[in-house]
């Protein structure tokens, strides 16, 4: 793990602005390992405690953001039922840059192109800090939980599958 203030992404400057305390830590990432959990392993970090953002499409709502552990996956369904949809799917990832300015790898649910509704994982607050995407590859911010919540309008909920993690 590196601490790298010198070069900041734009989700860094977009938490200066809302005054919220973060660390921006750096991490070499694998082009052929983007799983959050090898975020994980180069900080040394318990894998509840680094999140992933997941873009959805619902079928009444269009796209949502999920925020979950790097260990688990989405539940489709609960996602579908806590975003007022029928049935929820992932975003192909040839539609994510298009839509959110993010590459698979660097996606976070701050500074994307619109504010889409977001959700994230209910255990996120047993944490004192959590670790997520600043919106590069190989960089990551650390925050409390709740002022990430608070400055994302993010709405905690059980959002993760309880069955073995499918690669996403």
């Amino acid at each position: 793990m590196k601490d790298n203030k010198d070069s900041k992404t734009n989700v860094a400057r977009l938490l200066d602005k809302a005054k919220v305390a973060y660390k921006l830590l750096s991490y070499d990432f694998d082009p052929d390992d983007l799983n959050a959990t090898h975020a994980a392993d180069s900080f040394g970090y318990e894998y509840g405690r680094v999140f992933k953002t997941l873009v959805l499409r619902g079928d009444k709502t269009g796209l949502f953001v999920c925020v979950i552990p790097s260990d688990k996956s989405v539940d489709l369904k609960k996602a579908a039922k806590v975003s007022a949809n029928k049935s929820a799917s992932m975003l192909h990832v040839s539609e994510l840059l298009e839509n959110t300015g993010y590459i698979r790898g660097g996606c976070s649910p701050f500074g994307m192109k619109k504010n889409f509704p977001t959700y994230i994982d209910s255990s996120v607050m047993q944490w004192a800090t959590i670790t997520l995407s600043a919106g590069q590859r190989g960089k990551m911010i650390e925050a409390k939980p709740q002022d990430l919540i608070a400055l994302g309008r993010m709405h905690t909920a059980d959002i993760v599958s309880t069955e073995k993690q499918d690669e996403q």
